[in-house]
């Protein structure tokens, strides 16, 4: 039974081993993936989505209704200026004004119009690449940084998924424990996912895409600012997850915050650790800035959680990252 808004479930309790450098570091070396694949693999966890497993995800399309999982592109989402990121900037290069005003030289009844896009690729809903991420000069299968230079990535770079179809399943953590959102700095542990899947009786397995919704986006998207969702706190997981979806062997986790993991970050000194376990070491795909809510509505009124998840990212060639229109179908 789900608890009552606010209640602590007590089979989300457990603290754990100490958050330290020493267990992040443990964490890298005992789930690395590298050399799984063979020396010269890029794709990392995808590696998991194999003919079966797509056939799979096509059979959990039952109702035919479909849900995108995406922010919209427009100056109105969450960057601030972090890191440098800004918000998409949509600028019109010819429009309809100018075919009235007959400055389209085309003849007298032909018109057009034209748009660019300036954004950066990880600054709204977006998957980031293997090469994203670094840890002690090397990224996912010890390449090395170097790889990654001005001309982009001659490794690990976003083309290396020209398409992604697989099983989703949603784990509303507030939802399944009656509360409208998580906290700032509440880290979800492995506890709690495990909670998670018994209340929406699902199960997370080889290949999947976990979509983890924290309710963060939903609830801070309508303060000014995004009241500091960009780089600030945020609900998450902990590094004491990364062992769980190890065991699970998934192709990769979304989520609907900034950085998939809780912040502040729980390793002193360290800045977003569980990448280091999730992305570098084990080669998930790793999506932020989605938006769950039409698909969390809709899961908890039919209670299915599980989906045909449908979410390539632009075949951009030496891009550590791209926007992506997730598709959930249902």
């Amino acid at each position: 039974m789900t608890p009552e808004p606010g209640a602590q479930d007590d089979r989300c309790a457990g603290a754990g081993p100490a958050l330290t450098h020493e267990l992040l570091e443990d964490f890298c070396n005992r789930f690395s993936n590298w050399g799984r694949w063979g020396p010269e693999d890029e794709r990392g966890a995808i590696n998991y989505i194999d003919e079966e497993k797509v056939r799979q995800a096509a059979t959990l399309v039952r109702r035919g209704v479909a849900f995108s999982l995406q922010l919209a592109l427009d100056s109105a989402g969450p960057q601030t200026g972090a890191f440098g990121r800004v918000n998409a900037i949509h600028q019109m290069v010819a429009t309809g004004t100018d075919h009235v005003s007959g400055r389209q030289p085309y003849g007298p009844s032909w018109g057009y119009a034209d748009d660019s896009l300036f954004l950066f690729l990880q600054g709204g809903t977006q998957w980031d690449a293997l090469g994203h991420i670094f840890k002690d000069g090397k990224m996912y299968n010890g390449f090395p940084a170097t790889d990654v230079a001005s001309s982009g990535a001659a490794r690990n770079g976003i083309e290396r998924v020209p398409t992604l179809v697989t099983r989703g399943v949603l784990l509303d953590v507030p939802r399944a424990l009656g509360r409208p959102h998580l906290d700032l700095g509440e880290a979800i542990m492995p506890a709690m996912l495990d909670t998670v899947c018994e209340l929406q009786h699902v199960e997370v397995g080889r290949g999947d895409i976990v979509l983890v919704r924290t309710g963060d986006m939903a609830h801070r998207r309508e303060m000014p600012g995004w009241g500091g969702y960009a780089a600030g706190e945020a609900p998450g997981l902990s590094l004491l997850s990364a062992p769980w979806f190890a065991e699970r062997c998934v192709a990769g986790i979304a989520s609907d915050t900034w950085g998939i993991e809780v912040r502040p970050n729980e390793v002193p000194g360290t800045f977003q650790p569980a990448h280091l376990v999730l992305l570098v070491s084990m080669g998930l795909m790793l999506g932020e800035i989605w938006d769950l809510e039409a698909l969390a509505a809709d899961c908890a009124e039919d209670g299915v959680y599980e989906c045909m998840l449908v979410a390539p990212p632009l075949v951009i060639p030496g891009a550590v990252g791209s926007p992506v229109n997730p598709q959930a179908i249902k």
